[in-house]
């Protein structure tokens, strides 16, 4: 068990519309954010979000309503955040990448009172599956520009939205089960922002890329994060990843949060790119974890940047965070627990284990979340109140252990870990092996599992009995996969994450 004591960069308001509020006071003409069609200052951002939330309250939603958002990587997304939770709206942000087949649970679930899409296809989706007023962003924005002044009158509605009121409902991305949502009050969400940023350490020169969706936590928070330093954030979507190096260099890029196939994007790009690397200061990662080569190779490729491994859950946001190049020192680490929190690692009864051992991934702090929406058993199954102190511990799903000096090693989700041949493994380490051979450069392992065998999938130029003869060089007998299959590209979340999911439907 680790716990640090909270240095707190902010002692105002527990609200996430407070934490705008800060920056516009301290850098109203400061560069805030920046999409493909422009950028707006804080002040632009502050003055943007009450014309949202003017707009939203003339349609006649108010506090404690919830609003579905798809809008993608764009300026509207940030202002409409904002707007909305400064009213005690609560944001409900979906990916455009949702498939219908997830968008079917997820529009009814949240019992939206308005929907805003990205266009008139997506909105015509979206209107086939609620009953609420359903807007296209286009016509949103025309709305809003039309009450938008540049030195709007502070009416103060901020105090009516309570540190405790709803603020988010987040939806994981579904690769395992059926979409749900993870409620996020202001409070938890602020004091994870603030925690992130005490170790992180963005600085009001930075510039942080957002590629990553930003209805994925790890997108979102980065719009706080850099809020909380006064930084600027740009904000890219999918379809202009093949332009990454390019916006680093455009924009002066420092900070660059990272999931695996981004991080595989840019490595490719900068190997065909001639010029000096781009001045990043600082890669982070979780969602999926990187493994060491592909930081080696970041390193390698971005000779002034630092890499900083972290582990997190939508349902408490963050769990740890390594310092910056801290994984020399601790190959395979992700960090210590956030100030203030606490990481415990339990056995299948509850029971506390040593350093060394490894077991359930546990969470005590004041950024554990709510619950699920509408989701009372498993809410119960998850946020479990200690019978004597009732203080919520979140039990993650996921497996690791702690060392002596409470950093965290994660080893897998409890179906990544499994015994074969008598000894115990997890599809983490194979595919680490295999990211090792020169000229792979993707790889995703399935455990055993309805009668199949260990598999291991590959994007290489290599023949899978190559792989495999190198694997063998790495790993012992016991955990060299059955059987090897090639792919151009792994199948991806929309978070970006390994689709294990469609892998297991494809190997049936």
């Amino acid at each position: 068990m680790t716990t640090q004591t909270l240095v707190a960069a902010d002692t105002g308001t527990d609200t996430v519309h407070g934490l705008l509020a800060a920056a516009v006071a301290a850098r109203p003409g400061a560069p805030a954010v920046r999409d493909a069609s422009g950028m707006w200052t804080y002040a632009e951002l502050d003055a943007w979000s009450r014309a949202y939330a003017d707009w939203l309250t003339a349609q006649g939603v108010g506090h404690g309503d919830r609003i579905l958002v798809r809008t993608g990587n764009t300026r509207e997304f940030a202002a409409l955040m904002f707007g909305a939770l400064r009213r005690g709206i609560v944001f409900v942000p979906v990916n455009p990448a949702m498939k219908r087949f997830h968008l079917n649970t997820v529009v009814p679930d949240c019992g939206p009172a308005l929907v805003i899409g990205q266009d008139a296809q997506d909105t015509a989706v979206l209107r086939e599956l609620t009953d609420c007023p359903v807007h296209e962003l286009d016509e949103v924005r025309r709305g809003a520009g039309a009450l938008y002044t540049a030195s709007p009158d502070a009416s103060g509605e901020e105090r009516a939205v309570a540190p405790d009121d709803l603020g988010l409902l987040i939806y994981t991305s579904g690769s395992t089960s059926a979409p749900k949502a993870v409620m996020s009050t202001h409070a938890p969400i602020v004091f994870a922002a603030r925690a992130i940023q005490a170790r992180l350490r963005y600085r009001e020169d930075d510039v942080v890329l957002v590629a990553v969706p930003v209805s994925f936590d790890y997108g979102l928070y980065q719009i706080l994060l850099s809020v909380i330093a006064g930084a600027q954030t740009v904000l890219t979507s999918p379809d202009r990843h093949v332009r990454l190096l390019g916006t680093l260099h455009e924009h002066g890029v420092t900070v660059v949060p990272l999931v695996p196939s981004l991080a595989e994007m840019l490595l490719t790009l900068s190997r065909r790119d001639k010029r000096e690397a781009p001045a990043v200061r600082l890669f982070t990662n979780t969602g999926a974890a990187l493994t060491g080569p592909v930081i080696a190779q970041l390193r390698s490729a971005f000779p002034k940047a630092q890499v900083s491994p972290m582990f997190g859950t939508t349902e408490c946001k963050r769990i740890t965070v390594l310092e910056p190049d801290g994984d020399l020192a601790r190959p395979g680490s992700v960090g210590r627990a956030l100030d203030g929190t606490e990481v415990l690692i339990l056995d299948d009864d509850g029971r506390l284990l040593p350093p060394g051992t490894v077991g359930e991934i546990a969470v005590r702090g004041p950024h554990i979340m709510t619950g699920y929406w509408r989701a009372p058993e498993q809410t119960a199954l998850r946020f479990r109140p200690d019978p004597v102190t009732g203080e919520v511990t979140l039990h993650t799903g996921d497996y690791g252990h702690l060392d002596g000096d409470g950093h965290l090693y994660f080893e897998g989700r409890r179906d990544d870990l499994f015994k074969r041949k008598g000894v115990r493994m997890g599809t983490l380490e194979i595919e680490t092996a295999a990211l090792d051979i020169p000229g792979v450069t993707a790889a995703a392992a399935l455990a055993p599992a309805d009668g199949h065998d260990l598999t291991l999938y590959a994007v290489t130029e290599l023949t899978a009995e190559e792989v495999l003869t190198q694997l063998g060089e790495r790993l012992e007998a016991a955990k060299i996969p059955a059987g090897c299959r090639l792919l151009a590209e792994l199948p991806l979340t929309p978070n970006g994450k390994t689709d294990k999911q469609r892998l297991r439907r494809e190997q049936a």
